[in-house]
């Protein structure tokens, strides 16, 4: 695979991965109301999430999406039932001073757990990856290594992509200092967070 073409995949993957969705408004929401706590396993799931969906469309599983729709449906709604659930715990958090709130024993793992659910709930993902990579190369001609190469970018520019709204999140945050702030900033985080919730159950 040529430079060109990697280049070509990169940033058709930045303009489509930047793009505000029900993904990125949850991991901002929860940047905003909780701290940036737990955001890296967030994120990760998210990025693991978008790897496995690229390498099943490398992998031509397509029809398997087809398929199993009933699992990729099941994923989808237990993806935003963790939303739902995530979003009425900021919704109900107490409007103290703002401080970062550190991850619970075990969170962490729930944080990965749920990023995977919510980023594997839309097999169009696999249908993105599918429409753009044979403007690449061939899906039928790639080797391991060009495999490696689609990944390593998709990790660098996706994974830019969150730490870049993590850290946007995390300066906005700091602007509500009081407790009264807090509690305005609660609710809104919870409400984005549901509004994410229906987004991903709604898609198709």
């Amino acid at each position: 695979m040529g430079i060109d073409s990697l280049v070509a995949f990169a940033a058709v993957l930045f303009v489509a991965c930047a793009s505000p969705g029900p993904t990125i408004a949850a991991l901002v929401a929860r940047v905003l109301g909780r701290g940036a706590a737990g955001a890296p396993s967030f994120g990760l799931g998210l990025l693991i999430s978008d790897i496995l969906w690229l390498t099943g469309a490398v992998l031509g599983l397509a029809v398997l999406a087809e398929t199993f729709h009933l699992l990729f449906l099941a994923i989808k709604y237990l993806g935003a039932g963790y939303l739902l659930y995530l979003g009425w715990k900021m919704w109900t958090a107490p409007a103290v001073q703002l401080t970062d709130v550190p991850a619970v024993k075990g969170e962490g793992v729930r944080l990965f757990l749920g990023g995977i659910a919510v980023g594997s709930g839309n097999p169009k993902t696999m249908l993105f990856y599918l429409a753009l990579l044979p403007t690449i190369l061939p899906l039928e001609a790639i080797t391991v290594a060009d495999y490696a190469l689609l990944v390593a970018t998709q990790i660098v520019v996706y994974g830019a992509i969150l730490v870049g709204y993590v850290v946007l999140a995390a300066r906005a945050r700091r602007a509500f200092a009081s407790p009264r702030a807090m509690k305005v900033v609660n609710r809104v985080t919870g409400g984005v967070m549901a509004g994410a919730a229906v987004a991903v159950a709604a898609r198709s």
